[in-house]
């Protein structure tokens, strides 16, 4: 009974008072715990500044391409004479001297109409010898043509019989042979030997040949790189299917034609200077031409290079100052630019500003990080060229 008089002594207005601040307090704490887990709530965002150190060494530029492995020195060889193949005495694979006979077609007809020119030459001869002996100058005259064409008909005879042989025109391998035993030969428009050479692709002859010893790469390049060719350059070839693979080479021919097709490209040659293991015609390599070079030269990174208006500068640091400073630039290479003046060896310049932030984002000039290719520095440490100094 003393209990119950108790709680009847409390006001109604109190118990009231009590019951709301008990609810703004519930309120405002699921509040505060929903912005904690949505993530709603935006902290402070810090900015952290990465320089690297202008260095120096030697900075390239360089134009890249794919190209593939062919002979430097290939050639044709098809039958003078056509007939019917009487023997094919190589087979793909093999290797032959110049001269080398390389198959045969049927020769009797051809031999049968070299005797017959033959006798004809004796017949000619003999009419002329009488007209010498006997007769009036316009007689002799016409002797004379008869033996001439009589000897042409046989030269012209001879070689018929000589071009159902067919003989290498060129040491080399043999890379193909388009026909068989007991086929026809069509034979070549002219005479000899009816061999024809290429010194880049291998023709359509009944026996192609090419030396295996001098190899190029024939690639394409876009137009705009083609300005920047020029024969005699160094290039580096990589191959795509020998793992480690790698030789030297030379810029030998620069196409003065576009290819056609959809994208403008100008097919070039570089020649090799050592033939890797496993090397065989046909298999793709990747192609970098040095088309310029600085030795010695003072140079950042391209990420650290900002033009705008005409204006180029690099952003210094010292003692934690940012200092913008225009600078004169040389060549920009693959992934350096080269300083001319506004900057020494070991200044520390802005390489890319991370913002840490809603989302983690990262903000780096140039398109990623670090701004070239090859990735971004680390501070003050990172890839050089070749002869750079850290």
């Amino acid at each position: 009974m003393r209990a119950m008089r108790l709680r009847r002594a409390i006001p109604l207005g109190r118990t009231t008072l009590i019951n709301s601040a008990l609810g703004l307090l519930l309120v405002g704490g699921g509040t505060w715990a929903y912005f904690m887990i949505s993530g709603d709530a935006e902290p402070a965002q810090a900015n952290t500044t990465r320089t690297v150190a202008v260095a120096q060494g030697t900075v390239t530029a360089t134009v890249t391409a794919d190209g593939s492995i062919e002979s430097a020195n290939t050639m044709s060889a098809d039958f003078a004479t056509g007939g019917t193949v009487t023997a094919i005495k190589v087979k793909v694979g093999d290797k032959v001297a110049k001269g080398a006979v390389l198959a045969t077609v049927d020769a009797t007809e051809v031999k049968e109409s070299r005797q017959t020119a033959a006798r004809n030459l004796d017949a000619a001869r003999d009419a002329l010898d009488r007209a010498e002996d006997g007769g009036d100058d316009s007689s002799i005259a016409n002797a004379e043509n008869q033996v001439a064409q009589a000897e042409s008909t046989l030269a012209a005879a001879k070689r018929a019989v000589d071009g159902t042989v067919l003989k290498a025109p060129m040491a080399g391998t043999v890379v193909a042979i388009s026909g068989a035993v007991g086929g026809s030969s069509g034979g070549s428009s002219g005479g000899g030997n009816g061999s024809s050479s290429s010194s880049s692709s291998s023709g359509s002859g009944f026996v192609q040949l090419a030396d295996l010893t001098k190899l190029q790469v024939a690639a394409g390049v876009a137009e705009a790189d083609a300005t920047r060719l020029k024969a005699g350059q160094s290039a580096t070839v990589t191959w795509n299917a020998l793992t480690g693979a790698t030789a030297t080479g030379k810029v030998s021919a620069i196409s003065p034609t576009a290819s056609s097709g959809n994208t403008v490209t100008y097919p070039i040659e570089v020649l090799l200077d050592s033939i890797p293991e496993g090397t065989r015609l046909g298999q793709t390599v990747s192609l970098s031409v040095t088309v310029d070079e600085v030795a010695d030269a003072v140079y950042v990174p391209a990420a650290a290079v900002r033009t705008a208006g005409g204006r180029t500068t690099v952003t210094v640091v010292a003692n934690g100052v940012q200092e913008t400073r225009a600078v004169e630039i040389g060549l920009r290479g693959d992934a350096y630019t080269v300083i001319v003046s506004g900057v020494t060896v070991g200044e520390q310049v802005v390489l890319a500003t991370v913002t840490s932030g809603t989302g983690n984002q990262q903000q780096f000039p140039g398109g990623g990080p670090g701004g070239f290719t090859g990735g971004g520095f680390g501070g003050n440490t990172g890839n050089r060229p070749a002869g750079g100094n850290r």
